[in-house]
């Protein structure tokens, strides 16, 4: 089989000064216009209609000229122009300002035709590709797009509400204006399936010991994400600055049972410090009475005693003691 390279190289070119050319531009079109007018005067004082002849070469530097002024153009800061000749690309002109090239360079790489009949949810970049002819200038600034919330599910199936902020923007244009059928729409696009994948590799929270997770581990998720939208970006000769999550939540018809399941972790956990600290504290409580020698018990005192002090600090209210005025052992 015979391959097709498809991958096209952006090549840095020098367009002329737009001032100088205005100048010889001008110069062409009034220096035309004074010989048109030399031309007939010069026929109609010598009544000779052979000089007449000279008006086809004048009136063709006027056309000349009137054609040569469609070749100025300007660049803003962050801009680029692709130049393209008959379908054939010639470079790219990357410095801001007032230039001058060929008139016949194309002032539109592509040319979408819109059917109008996209219906359902086929996301804002597909309907974008077709609004428009899509110019031969290329924006070179930092762009944001924030992704739309999706509902996927996380590495454990639960279904899950994400969505995603993007910083890209065009760095290889000749990449952008013909490796991709529109590199905006491209962007879109990927960025959403970028953020759909990304959520499937991760649980929402509460993983296993040292997992990653979407809710804990924003950092580690976010390089992810980045990592895996600059390889979907190369076709499209895109560079993502920055990629991360604005919005994590469990679906609605879950989100109260993970409610009551993150209530009662967060019960469990509290109980199992307070048993923690109570224990620690009545061990404390025996070793200083046996140290101090302040009383001495048997086992089955030390073993009520225990028990009284776990249901004190253990308690969720207050408790009331009952005095003994009698013996210890009555």
């Amino acid at each position: 089989m015979n391959s097709r390279k498809t991958i096209s190289e952006e090549r840095v070119v020098q367009a002329f000064s737009g001032w100088a050319m205005l100048l010889i531009n001008l110069a062409v079109v009034l220096g035309s216009v004074a010989w048109i007018i030399i031309v007939i005067t010069q026929a109609a004082r010598t009544d000779t209609p052979s000089v007449l002849l000279w008006l086809i070469p004048a009136c063709l530097t006027e056309l000349l000229g009137l054609l040569l002024l469609g070749g100025h153009f300007t660049l803003q800061p962050n801009e680029a122009r692709v130049l393209i000749l008959f379908g054939d690309y010639r470079g790219t002109i990357r410095t801001s300002g007032f230039w001058w090239a060929n008139p016949f360079y194309s002032r539109q790489r592509t040319s979408v035709q819109s059917s109008g009949t996209d219906s359902g949810d086929k996301g804002s970049a597909a309907s974008h590709s077709g609004q428009r002819g899509l110019s031969a200038k290329l924006s070179l600034r930092v762009r944001n797009f924030n992704c739309e919330q999706l509902k996927v599910n996380d590495k454990r199936g639960n279904p899950i509400e994400i969505a995603a902020v993007v910083v890209w923007r065009v760095d290889d244009t000749a990449k952008a204006a013909f490796d991709v059928d529109d590199f905006e729409g491209y962007v879109h696009i990927q960025s959403e399936a970028a953020v759909r994948h990304i959520a499937s590799l991760y649980a929402y929270d509460r993983g296993d010991e040292h997992e990653l997770t979407l809710r804990e581990s924003a950092d580690e998720v976010a390089s992810a994400l980045q990592k895996e939208l600059q390889e979907r970006m190369l076709k499209a000769g895109v560079v993502i600055e920055e990629a991360r999550l604005t919005h994590l939540a469990y679906a609605p018809e879950i989100a109260q049972a993970m409610l009551r399941r993150q209530q009662a972790e967060a019960v469990i956990a509290a109980r199992q410090k307070i048993v923690h600290g109570a224990v620690s504290m009545v061990e404390m409580a025996l070793r200083e009475l046996s140290e101090k020698s302040v009383v001495q018990l048997d086992e089955e005192r030390k073993a009520a005693m225990v028990s009284n002090l776990l249901v004190v600090l253990c308690g969720e209210t207050e408790v009331t003691p009952v005095v003994n005025t009698g013996t210890l052992y009555q």
